[in-house]
């Protein structure tokens, strides 16, 4: 059983349409969308291009803006070199992954807070680095693991693409990679 997208239309005028709920809604009420978790397309009205990844890119560049950023110059300036890569096409899915396991460090976070401070605790931002606090080597634990995770998934990509070039490459008659035995 498939969900339907939310559908979003973009009109010239830069207004966006919530077709479910047949109203106009601002980039905010994507953000939020997003945060719900709403599987969601935004359409261009006039041509019907999905533009979907250029509206999340306005939302991540107006959080970037609104004065904490996540991303530093150094991370900004590595994607760019990223592109036009031998690699390009492999940094999306080894991002997702670490996001993944990423949300699953933050996940075990909370549930450790839910464990320590019951359902109804509000967190604010003071008391959340309070909490970090006292976490200290739990959290240093967390993020070894998950860099182990990490460095274990780069690994195995990097292994994956030395045994497609070597079928790749089998073909042209060149002496085999690694094989001693063969002059």
């Amino acid at each position: 059983m498939s969900v339907e997208k939310r559908v979003i239309k973009k009109y010239p005028n830069r207004r966006l349409y919530d077709t479910a709920t047949s109203s106009y809604i601002t980039l905010g009420d994507v953000k939020q969308l997003v945060l719900d978790q709403v599987d969601l397309q935004v359409l261009d009205a006039k041509t019907q291009e999905d533009i979907t990844r250029s509206v999340l890119l306005q939302i991540i560049l107006e959080e970037e803006n609104g004065g904490a950023p996540m991303f530093s110059y150094e991370v900004l300036t590595q994607f760019i070199r990223f592109y036009g890569q031998a690699m390009q096409g492999m940094m999306g899915p080894f991002l997702e992954k670490n996001l993944q396991m990423f949300e699953q460090l933050q996940q075990k976070i909370r549930e450790q807070a839910r464990v320590l401070y019951g359902d109804n605790a509000m967190f604010n931002t003071n008391l959340w680095s309070e909490f970090m606090k006292f976490q200290g080597p739990a959290m240093q634990n967390m993020m070894s693991n998950y860099l182990e995770q990490s460095t274990g998934m780069y690994l195995e990509m990097q292994n994956r693409m030395q045994e497609q070039a070597k079928q790749m490459f089998s073909g042209f008659g060149f002496p085999s990679y690694g094989d001693k035995d063969k002059p």
